[in-house]
């Protein structure tokens, strides 16, 4: 299949282009695809003429979308109804890349893909705009929402850390948000998974993946610092701390755990254990 991935910088693209396999990845990106302006997205689309494509890139800065809530929405609300009636035009299926944020944090259980969702940040809401966009262009769609997503590249929670405990021998993190870290190298698997069994034909849905098991901020920065420990890397103390005592600009949910069963059950594939995805990420960032 050829797959035209947008964006080549994110974490999730950067993952695709490291897994092995037959399938011919064309990354496509600023200035040649360019997602606040759609007139490059339906050129780039009718020029690459793929198979399947996976709209990875996106608006990602969560506390700045607040203040620049219109190009948020034009990039991750208005830009994959685009891309997929742009692929609907030529046959191509799209693999959409959502979040957990969608959700309000309520639920005292792992979210499932019917639960109501009901964002309250304006990242989540324009990422909801763009399910719902993709939903309506009639291409025969996957929506995959993930959450907390790290990897050995790019700006993410795991890199953070990581250069905090560099300089600082103690560190304050959130311990009343929950949720599922997941490795961006295990969300590439798993989008050439739904790719590989749309090889005869698929059928629309939503699909939740997220690493196995969950922590809160503070578990997951523990758990960073223990492997980074087993190393010779750094390491810092992580005493936990409400959400409360570290105001940000967009609320976050208190729940983003999510259910993952009917991904794997659809597309035979779930994530590791999620600190052993964590393991791995951080043996080759101390390397």
């Amino acid at each position: 299949m050829r797959i035209l991935v947008t964006g080549s910088e994110g974490q999730v693209a950067r993952s695709l282009a490291e897994q092995p396999g037959s399938h011919e990845l064309v990354f496509v990106s600023r200035p040649d695809l360019d997602l606040a302006l759609p007139e490059t997205i339906e050129a780039t689309v009718a020029q690459v003429h793929p198979d399947l494509i996976v709209s990875a890139a996106a608006y990602t800065a969560v506390d700045k979308a607040e203040s620049e809530t219109d190009l948020a929405l034009a990039i991750n609300g208005t830009a994959p109804g685009v891309l997929a009636r742009a692929g609907a035009r030529i046959g191509a299926p799209i693999i959409h890349l959502s979040t957990d944020y969608v959700f309000d944090g309520s639920l005292d259980r792992p979210w499932r893909e019917d639960d109501p969702v009901g964002p309250i940040n304006a990242y989540g809401a324009t990422k909801l705009a763009g399910e719902q966009a993709v939903q309506a262009s009639g291409a025969t769609h996957a929506i995959l929402r993930l959450a907390w997503v790290y990897s050995p590249f790019g700006s993410n929670f795991v890199r953070t850390m990581l250069r905090l405990a560099e300089t600082r021998d103690a560190l304050n993190v959130v311990d009343d948000q929950r949720g599922c870290p997941s490795s961006a190298l295990d969300i590439a698997t798993a989008i050439l998974k739904v790719a590989d069994a749309w090889r005869d034909g698929a059928s629309s849905g939503i699909y939740h993946f997220a690493g196995s098991g969950e922590t809160d901020w503070a578990g997951f920065a523990r758990e960073i610092f223990a492997e980074s420990a087993g190393h010779g890397g750094p390491s810092a103390a992580v005493t936990g701390i409400p959400s409360t005592d570290y105001p940000t600009p967009a609320r976050r949910p208190a729940n983003s755990r999510l259910d993952c069963t009917r991904f794997s059950e659809t597309f035979g594939y779930r994530a590791p254990r999620w600190q052993e995805s964590l393991a791995g990420v951080v043996a080759r960032l101390l390397d």
